[in-house]
């Protein structure tokens, strides 16, 4: 059954999937291979006919579903010995934020990501994946670290934006997210960064300046939300379906304008549909970037990345 989350265009999908499942895995007997295929070609139709013609906000809705794979699920199926950093050193912990260090393929990496949770317990403690300061110092205390010791930095984006509380505010939010963008922009290492869910403004960009910026295909990335947008411009948050489609936020928006290198293509009907195939995908297309970076000198790098980044902006003219 579809979850009460799941947005209604989803619905379909979401009963034909257990269906199917319940179809492959009867309670009793033997599976009906012919109405497995039936089931398997009725739901890639109706896949096909929904994904085909997505608008931005359904976009948004995909990228937010609450089955996608998060930072910790990537670091799961991808990374092996993985060692996790806390605190920042300053104030505390930020679990909102997780990084550390492991082995990718065999080789020492950092691994940085959002980390939001999949009950409201875990949501609450990872803060819905919004970080606070604490939360980018720590990412910047272990990307150093893996600069001095010449580990490749990959990062792992899905968050809906810093945490806005007083609190965050007070701890030096702003600073904390300037700094980072600083910092990243001379890391002598190779840096690859993917927008796995949502990319929420200077939340998302804290961890994501890199030689390469890969997005997933139903992916989000933004200045703002499309509800902020709205509120802001309409002053109306039900103007959010008309506010995505202006900010531009889907990756072939995004890849059009230079602000992402790659699409990394999902599986039918999103990641959340078949999360480990989503996830080795985002691996193979990881490590030919990193085969790719991998001996180019560090002043080679810090130049490119700095000039990639002043390059973006592009004027529509309509």
């Amino acid at each position: 059954m579809a979850s009460p989350t799941t947005p209604a265009f989803l619905v379909p999908l979401e009963e034909l999937r257990t269906r199917l499942d319940a179809a492959e895995h009867p309670l009793s007997g033997e599976p009906s291979r012919h109405e497995v295929a039936r089931l398997q070609k009725q739901l890639d139709a109706e896949t096909h006919r929904v994904m085909s013609q997505l608008s931005p906000w359904e976009r948004c809705l995909i990228a937010r579903h609450p089955e996608r794979p998060y930072a910790l699920d990537y670091i799961g199926a991808l990374f092996s010995d993985w060692v996790e950093f806390h605190g920042d050193r300053r104030f505390a912990d930020d679990p909102a934020i997780v990084a550390g260090f492991a082995r990718f393929n065999g080789d020492p990496v950092a691994v940085i990501g959002h980390q939001k949770g999949r009950d409201t317990r875990d949501r609450v403690y990872r803060n819905f994946g919004q970080p606070r300061p604490e939360g980018y110092r720590k990412a910047l205390r272990v990307m150093k670290l893996a600069a001095r010791q010449g580990r490749p930095i990959i990062t792992l984006i899905d968050t809906p934006g810093a945490y806005p509380g007083l609190d965050a505010e007070e701890r030096g939010q702003a600073e904390a997210i300037a700094t980072n963008l600083k910092a990243m922009a001379t890391l002598p290492t190779p840096i690859v960064v993917v927008v796995t869910g949502e990319g929420g403004s200077g939340g998302a960009l804290a961890i994501g300046v890199g030689d390469r910026v890969l997005m997933l295909e139903f992916a989000v990335y933004s200045v703002i939300s499309p509800e902020g947008c709205a509120a802001i411009l309409w002053k109306d948050q039900a103007a959010a379906a008309q506010a995505a489609a202006a900010l531009r936020l889907t990756a072939p928006d995004l890849l059009r304008l230079g602000v992402i290198d790659e699409i990394v293509p999902e599986p039918p009907g999103g990641a959340h549909m078949n999360p480990a195939a989503a996830m080795h995908t985002v691996g193979l297309r990881v490590q030919k970037i990193l085969a790719e970076l991998d001996g180019v000198r560090a002043d080679r790098l810090t130049d490119r990345r700095y000039a990639r980044f002043r390059s973006i902006g592009r004027i529509l003219v309509r």
